[in-house]
């Protein structure tokens, strides 16, 4: 039996899930999302994804036709309607069927669509032993045109940079911003150690403030170690002890080599097996009213 899906208020099988084609959504990557996790029956940091989904929509204009409540409750029944208690949830809320011009004037109702199942980014040995990232010619988006800071459809700038490390046959791949500073990788922010100092890139750089970023901050303020939200260049890279990605779907995940330079001694350091340990008992906290299953 295929998944439920939540279409425009209520849920449908899977393949009747059908969005026009004169949606902007689909024309023009008018619209944005959010990509959530559940763990344990209880939606990770529930709050926080549906805060940063409608800042996006505010950030582009397009007015969500659902409260917060209402949306946070669409994402914790879908997982319902597809009896999931861990899942990967993928809520999308287009600017709706227009016509074939740009003028987001002309559309309707904003499609708002909700999909929950599984997601697994990398084999587990890239776990254990850590994976292999490359910088890419491609710069990332900077602030004066589709800001990283807002999560939307139009995606091309990190699928660039994806196939890139693909091309190179790398796992992710590493974007600098238009002054040379790492940014983020295609699908997860960043971070070094260097000398038990832990350093990830400002947001102001030009990169998505990831919700799992701000948790992994978090531990290291409460775990005493130090960090700092700072700029740094390759350079930092190549020289660092410890390198490691955050991202909602890969969670935390180690770097063993970056641009063909071995990190420390190639394997998971230290600092990220504390904060790993750390963030997966966070994670089996429930969050008040983000519950799936009563």
């Amino acid at each position: 039996m295929g998944m439920k899906i939540y279409l425009n208020g209520k849920f449908v099988d899977e393949e009747d899930a059908r969005v026009s084609v004169f949606d902007h959504g689909y024309l023009y990557g008018d619209g944005v999302f959010e990509g959530i996790r559940a763990y344990y029956n209880s939606v990770f940091r529930l709050k926080e994804h549906v805060d940063r989904l409608f800042d996006s929509a505010q950030a582009i204009g397009l007015k969500v036709p659902l409260t917060k409540a209402e949306m946070a409750e669409v994402i914790l029944e879908t997982c319902r309607q597809n009896n999931l208690r861990d899942a990967y949830i993928r809520p999308v809320i287009s600017r709706g069927k227009g016509d074939l011009g740009l003028d987001p004037v002309n559309c309707g109702t904003p499609t708002v669509v909700c999909i929950a199942s599984n997601i697994s980014l990398y084999p587990d040995e890239m776990y254990e032993n850590g994976l292999e990232v490359i910088t890419v010619p491609t710069r990332r988006n900077g602030p004066e045109g589709v800001n990283p800071r807002i999560k939307s459809l139009n995606y091309i700038n990190n699928i660039m940079a994806k196939m890139e490390a693909k091309f190179a046959g790398a796992a992710e791949a590493i974007l600098l911003n238009q002054e040379g500073y790492v940014a983020e990788c295609s699908g997860d922010n960043i971070f070094i150690v260097k000398n038990g100092q832990v350093k990830t890139p400002a947001t102001y750089v030009g990169l998505l403030d990831g919700v799992t970023r701000n948790e992994v901050i978090k531990i290291a303020h409460k775990q005493g170690i130090p960090l700092e939200e700072t700029v740094f260049t390759r350079y930092e890279l190549f020289t660092a002890d410890e390198v490691f990605l955050t991202g909602t779907a890969a969670e935390l995940i180690p770097v063993s080599m970056v641009d063909k330079r071995v990190v420390g001694n190639g394997k998971p350091g230290p600092v990220f097996a504390q904060l790993l340990k750390e963030f997966r008992e966070v994670v089996k906290e429930p969050s008040p009213g983000a519950v799936i299953f009563k």
